[in-house]
């Protein structure tokens, strides 16, 4: 059974995290992962701070096994996200969207690991010195948010670079994308867009059917000229931002604007205005099933490959 370092750090059984998708990762999805071995992440986008608390305390009663909190930082309440966590009791964070660095005091106080998502070897080094536990390299193969560098040249750099346990994440589906981040030299892989199709995911089941047809072409990255860049699904919504992001009469504000609120739209509602994020790897989702069949399915494939170069060489 692949095991790492950041199995005995965290307690979990397999290396395998669920992603902390805004708006989608919630206690439904998050136990079931975790229940599963693997570590189950609700996210902290999810209709307010109170909410996200409820969620939390959801979880703790869907599963014994260990969870964590995602939180975006640049999200109004993240202040009030980040006191919330430690009073719920939370022990593992990860983050995104910008540096956890005023919040680390009271989150190590408290116990809790804390896991920053990076897109560049510098961030890493920063995140590494300011005592993160670890790291999630994420490529540019990613839905939602995404830097420039993608998982393949992304990945080992960060590994050669840091002592922590590094995380890879961006363009994983199935067990040859877990036993590529293995052998890359991560210590645990990430996976978003294949949980999209879990049972236990409580998204809309357009937004299920919309993955289950894509292809290796299905996805746009949108938000660039704003300074945060977004891949997702090619919609009519998509499709729309881009050209405004295209027209120079148009201004950045009515392109936020028109934004606003489409990945909600998505994700609860099925809204062909909304915003359905997802990555390169869409193509590759085939059906809905339980999250446990997807973590056995990860680990094990991979399991598969490493044990057999000849499933390699041949």
């Amino acid at each position: 059974m692949i095991k790492s370092r950041i199995c005995e750090i965290l307690g979990i059984k397999y290396p395998i995290f669920q992603g902390g998708m805004a708006w989608v990762a919630d206690a439904s999805l998050a136990a079931a992962v975790s229940n599963a071995g693997g570590l189950g992440l609700i996210s902290s986008i999810n209709a307010g701070t109170e909410a996200v608390r409820n969620e939390i305390r959801k979880c703790k009663e869907l599963t014994d096994k260990p969870f964590g909190v995602n939180i975006m930082l640049q999200a109004p309440n993240a202040g009030e996200i980040a006191q919330m966590v430690i009073d719920e009791g939370v022990k593992i964070l990860t983050t995104g969207a910008g540096s956890p660095a005023q919040y680390m005091e009271a989150w190590q106080a408290a116990g809790i690991k804390v896991i920053p998502v990076v897109a560049s070897v510098a961030l890493a080094l920063k995140m590494q010195s300011i005592g993160a536990t670890a790291v999630i390299a994420e490529g540019a193969e990613s839905g939602g948010h995404v830097g420039e560098i993608h998982t393949m040249a992304l990945l080992p750099q960060v590994v050669d670079a840091l002592d922590i346990p590094v995380i890879g994440a961006g363009g994983i589906c199935d067990g040859r994308g877990a036993a590529a981040a293995f052998i890359l030299g991560a210590d645990a892989i990430q996976v978003g867009t294949r949980f999209l199709a879990a049972e236990e995911c409580t998204v809309h089941q357009n937004y299920k059917d919309k993955i289950l047809k894509a292809s290796d072409i299905s996805t746009i990255v949108t938000g660039k000229t704003l300074g945060h860049p977004v891949r997702s699904l090619k919609t009519p919504f998509s499709k729309n931002f881009a050209k405004m992001e295209a027209d120079p009469a148009v201004t950045p504000e009515e392109i936020l604007s028109f934004g606003t609120g489409a990945l909600r739209k998505a994700v609860k509602e099925g809204d062909v205005n909304g915003s359905y994020m997802a990555g390169e790897v869409a193509g590759m989702v085939k059906k809905i099933e339980p999250a446990k069949d997807i973590v056995e399915d990860l680990i094990l494939g991979a399991e598969k490959i490493l044990r057999n170069p000849e499933n390699i060489l041949a």
